[in-house]
């Protein structure tokens, strides 16, 4: 039975710990499970832990989470998860410092379905348990997160045991902060942070963003007005309380203020307008731009205002494939660890080797090899596998099984003489089509 605290004493375990990893470590001890967690609990109570098939299930989570695919934002996949076949498909992100990511996902099924979606911080430390930080159980759905620092998450989905159907993930970022200056952008930053000011006696604390005297200075985020004063240095300023991020957002220099203490202001409103005041009276007009946070002071604005690079590859992988089984067009064919000819190569193919589809993004299939791994492949280097590649007669009674190997269970028994034809090949076994009709695996004689 998971125990639970008040939140005082976890703040105060939390803290005597060093690091934000440890924090985050000793607050997962007393969260709520996710419902992921309590449908594994559920299986338990109900004495299915212990099947096969959920067994199998378990696995196929775990398996998704260390294999994870990494793709680049944004990011998009329609996919295919059968209901026979427990499966779940992950993807790791890098989400940058000041970035939002913005996650989507859907399910088209005949039948009322519950697919789980965790979102799970990758931990600084190899062996440490991923963290989750965010997890629903019902789609269609989507969800925000912006963490404080960078990192690396993974997105991972599953249906509940004996469910699939047709689904789509959607992954973007975007910059967490609205930009404060109306209609310029990150190319208006003439003065970066950190830069030497008064002869090396300070540092420039925030970004100066250049705009013409009057242009409207805007709230980067919802917030409260928590002081509206005039200073030597600054001028006219405004300060805004970030709830969200906790953090004081500083705007100086302006020309003259819009709002007043205590009011409550929404992402794009006005609060300002650009000027020179304070000691940036011998400047042109600009917006000097800061951040600060309690227990880090002063932080480089311009990763939340810098909107990120980077643009959705056009899908072109035919979606109708999906399901179904396909082969290589040629050898020598590599299948990647993500959609993208810069991904990781997890290994080279050879020629017909049948591929199951699952995925497409891009003009990537994902897809499930014959011996159970997974991976992408380019969609255009791929063909039916329906038609046969050549035919071979049976030298001696045989089996066709469901898979290529010696244990696997059989699907069709061949007599001797029989010929069948061959729509694949793959480790030393053909993938056949039996006189009843159905395919599988039988041995390669030829290469015996």
């Amino acid at each position: 039975m998971r125990r639970f605290l008040p939140t005082s004493l976890v703040a105060v375990a939390a803290t005597a710990l060093a690091g934000c990893e440890q924090v985050e470590q000793a607050q997962d001890r007393f969260r709520d499970l996710t419902p992921y967690e309590a449908y594994q609990e559920s299986l338990a109570e109900a004495g299915l832990a212990s099947t096969a098939l959920a067994v199998d299930w378990m696995r196929a989570g775990r398996t998704a989470l260390d294999a994870a695919a990494p793709v680049s934002l944004p990011f998009e996949e329609e996919g295919f998860i059968a209901a026979e076949d427990p499966g779940a498909m992950a993807y790791r992100v890098t989400v940058a410092r000041g970035q939002k990511l913005t996650a989507a996902v859907t399910l088209q099924t005949d039948e009322e379905t519950r697919v789980f979606v965790d979102l799970f911080r990758v931990p600084d430390a190899e062996g440490d348990p991923h963290r989750p930080v965010y997890s629903f159980d019902a789609v269609p759905g989507s969800f925000e997160h912006e963490p404080w620092r960078g990192g690396e998450y993974i997105l991972r989905l599953q249906p509940e045991l004996l469910r699939g159907g047709q689904y789509r993930v959607s992954l973007r970022v975007e910059a967490q902060l609205a930009f404060p200056v109306e209609g310029h952008g990150v190319r208006a930053i003439q003065s970066v942070f950190g830069v030497s000011r008064d002869a090396g006696r300070r540092q420039h604390h925030g970004v100066d963003i250049f705009a013409r005297r009057g242009t409207p200075v805007l709230a980067t985020s919802a917030g409260i007005v928590n002081r509206v004063e005039v200073t030597g240095l600054g001028g006219k300023v405004v300060w805004l309380r970030d709830p969200v991020r906790n953090a004081n957002i500083y705007y100086a220099h302006l020309d003259s203020q819009f709002v007043s203490d205590g009011d409550r202001v929404e992402r794009g409103d006005t609060v300002g307008f650009v000027g020179n005041s304070g000691n940036a009276r011998t400047t042109p007009p600009h917006l000097h731009f800061g951040i600060y946070r309690r227990g880090e002071g002063p932080i480089d604005p311009a990763p939340f205002l810098r909107p990120p690079s980077g643009s959705l590859a056009e899908l072109t992988a035919d979606l109708a494939q999906l399901g179904t089984w396909v082969r290589l067009r040629n050898d020598g064919i590599r299948l990647r660890a993500a959609p993208g000819q810069r991904a990781p190569v997890l290994r080279e193919l050879e020629q017909h080797t049948p591929l199951r589809v699952l995925g497409g993004s891009g003009e990537y299939f994902r897809v499930r090899l014959p011996d159970g791994g997974y991976g992408y492949v380019a969609a255009r280097l791929t063909e039916s596998a329906d038609e046969p590649v050549t035919s071979q007669v049976v030298a001696t009674a045989g089996s066709v099984r469901v898979r290529p190997a010696d244990s696997a269970p059989v699907v069709a028994q061949l007599d001797r003489g029989t010929e069948v034809p061959v729509l694949g090949r793959f480790d030393g076994f053909l993938y056949v089509r039996a006189p009843d009709g159905h395919t599988g695996w039988m041995l390669d004689t030829a290469q015996q």
